[in-house]
């Protein structure tokens, strides 16, 4: 008999670094995500990406595309794709709101953030955003060098 209380659970979080910096998000949501037998093993060992991934609606529902996730190293001929489409899950109400607002221009829907929640499964948070400009960037980046200098003053 195993004493499941005293498991741990793994803190895994997967974080999209680059969409804060080329997204101005405007709006969060935490959502499900479909995942395999191998691709939740790999998950729980922290081996996935959020890099250039974005989502897209076909038929009412949201996928996720270009998502990474390695493949389980234990796995044997049920392997899953690394980088196949997977479906997000989120309730209706919500889907049809993201939906019309991704239709007007210069919005995108980026996920930002992967984790395993309490109950052990996987969450994805995902985030209505909007492109920022150039100037916009730069902006980013000097208030994030002020902040470093800051911390190094009171450092001293």
């Amino acid at each position: 008999m195993k004493n499941e209380k005293n498991k741990k659970p793994t803190q895994v979080n997967i974080k999209n670094k680059r969409a804060s910096f080329d997204y101005e998000f405007v709006e969060t949501y935490t959502a499900g995500i479909v995942l395999t037998g191998t691709e939740i093993k790999s998950i729980r060992e922290s081996k996935a990406s959020l890099v250039d991934t974005f989502c897209y609606f076909v038929h009412g529902e949201l996928w996720v595309k270009n998502m990474h996730i390695a493949e389980y190293s234990y796995g044997s001929y049920n392997n899953h794709a690394a980088r196949r489409e997977r479906k997000l899950l989120l309730n209706r109400k919500e889907l049809r709101k993201l939906e019309q607002t991704t239709k007007a221009p210069g919005f995108t829907i980026v996920p930002t953030r992967m984790f395993i929640n309490e109950k052990g499964l996987c969450k994805v948070v995902i985030a209505l955003a909007r492109g920022k400009k150039e100037f916009d960037k730069r902006q980013s980046m000097k208030e994030k060098d002020d902040k470093r200098e800051m911390a190094r003053a009171l450092a001293r």
